[in-house]
This record gives C-alpha cells, sequence and structure tokens, in this order.
C-alpha cells in the first residue's frame, strides 16, 4: 500500500505548526525477555540503579530516542526496544525474537510525568542466557522463573506488562513460528513438546501434541531437517522450522 503525499497545503500548514503548543507524554518501551534455563521458563529482571523505584526490580527498558526537529524525529520504537535490550543486557546481538505487544498509557504509572510505554516480549536463545549482564542504569540482571514471580513485586506497572507479554508469549508459540528460539536448529517432536511443556507451565498430551505438531508440517512452518537423532531405542526423525518462514 503506497503512502498519501503531502500536498502543498499540507507542506504549508506544517511550515508553521506549533508542536510544543500541546502537551506531550514522554514514550518508553519495556521488553519482557524469556528463554528456557534447566527445563524452566524464565523471565530476565534488572535491578534499577536510578530513582524513581532505586534498588527495585523491574523490565529492561527505557526512553524511545526522539530529535529535535521535524527531519530529525529520532529512533522507531522497535528500534528503541532493540537498543535498549542491548544496553541493559550486554548482549552484543540483536535478541532472536521480538515482538510489539501492547500499549500501556494510564496516567500515573509513571510518578515523574505522563509517559506511555510500549511493551514487547523478546526470546533468547538459551545458550545466550549465560552472558546476560547487568549495564547501563541498571546494578543488577537476574533470569527469575515464571512461577516465582509472584514473590517479586515489580516497579511501575510491569507486573501487568509482564502478564500481557506472556500471555501473548504463549500465543505465540502455539500459533507461530516463535518457538524456534527456544531449541536447538534441529529437534526431535519429544524435544519441541518438552519447550511447549515448559511455556505453558503444563503437561502435555503426547498424542494430541504430535497431531498440532503434524499440521504445522502440513502448513509449511516445520520441515524434515537432514540426521537423525539417537535415543536410546531407536534414532528419531529431526525437523527445523521452515527457513521461508
Amino acid at each position: 500500500m503506497s503512502r498519501a503525499r503531502l500536498t502543498d497545503e499540507d507542506a504549508r500548514f506544517i511550515e508553521k505548526y506549533r508542536p510544543d503548543a500541546y502537551p506531550r507524554p514522554a514514550v518508553t518501551v519495556d521488553i519482557a525477555v524469556f528463554t528456557v534455563i534447566d527445563a524452566r521458563l524464565v523471565t530476565l529482571l534488572i535491578k534499577r540503579n536510578e530513582a524513581p523505584f532505586r534498588n527495585q526490580w523491574a523490565l529492561p527498558g527505557g526512553f524511545v530516542r526522539v530529535g529535535t526537529s521535524r527531519k530529525d524525529q529520532g529512533e522507531s520504537v522497535d528500534d528503541a526496544a532493540a537498543r535498549e535490550l542491548r544496553e541493559e543486557t550486554g548482549l552484543p546481538l540483536d535478541p532472536t525474537y521480538l515482538e510489539q505487544v501492547a500499549a500501556f498509557g494510564k496516567p500515573m504509572r509513571d510518578p515523574r510525568m505522563r509517559v506511555i510505554s510500549v511493551a514487547y516480549f523478546a526470546l533468547i536463545r538459551p545458550a545466550l542466557g549465560s552472558l546476560i549482564h547487568a549495564g547501563t542504569d541498571a546494578s543488577h540482571a537476574q533470569w527469575v522463573h515464571v512461577s516465582d514471580l509472584k514473590k517479586r513485586a515489580l516497579a511501575f506497572d510491569h507486573e501487568s506488562i509482564l502478564s500481557a507479554c506472556l500471555t501473548r508469549l504463549r500465543e505465540r508459540v502455539d500459533n507461530s513460528n516463535a518457538a524456534f528460539a527456544l531449541v536447538g536448529e534441529t529437534f526431535t517432536i519429544p524435544e519441541l513438546r518438552a519447550v511447549h511443556e515448559v511455556v505453558h507451565s503444563q503437561a502435555l498430551d503426547a498424542g494430541n501434541f504430535r497431531r498440532r505438531f503434524m499440521r504445522w508440517r502440513e502448513d509449511g512452518i516445520i520441515e524434515e531437517a537432514p540426521g537423525k537423532r539417537i535415543t536410546a531405542s531407536k534414532p528419531a526423525t529431526v525437523y527445523r522450522f521452515s527457513q521461508s518462514r
């Protein structure tokens, strides 16, 4: 779909427009980062090094950088999320999976001023989990089991953000290829079922999961990969998420 072009009238209007004549909220991004460690779903929390909520736990995130002119309007919210994740986790690479979830704009959600936050969830491959370390305005970074989150009081409205992101994660692993970020490049059916069980925090019937798996294969989400996996009984077929998806 093409973008509508500005008319000469629009150009004259913009030239006279005064954005400072209107109150403007600040915009932040907050990211719920998930991975699997020791067969448990974990999320990343950082201990804030600055007020408000100094020394309290929160999700990684920060302010979207805004430019000073109409031609330089700063960064996109997607770029801000990827940047904040790199800065607050110490990872030199972008996450394996990053998706925008929702906007949170309730008045007084931030005691400093009116702030609207765009929430994301990110998936990090388990092999990268040990490389996480705190950066910039965080004093500590820690993986916390999702099942233990009720014991943690989080800054701002991050409990609500985390809950929304966890719900979206569970939807995505069921209807897309998002789970590719939580398994190896190739996997067996039981290995992928184990990831789904971890994400959903419940055991899944092996037969029902195999039928779902075969539907994903028919839909082109999953394809058979070269090689076999040695198991206690017999070599098992290995699969991978389709490169085209």
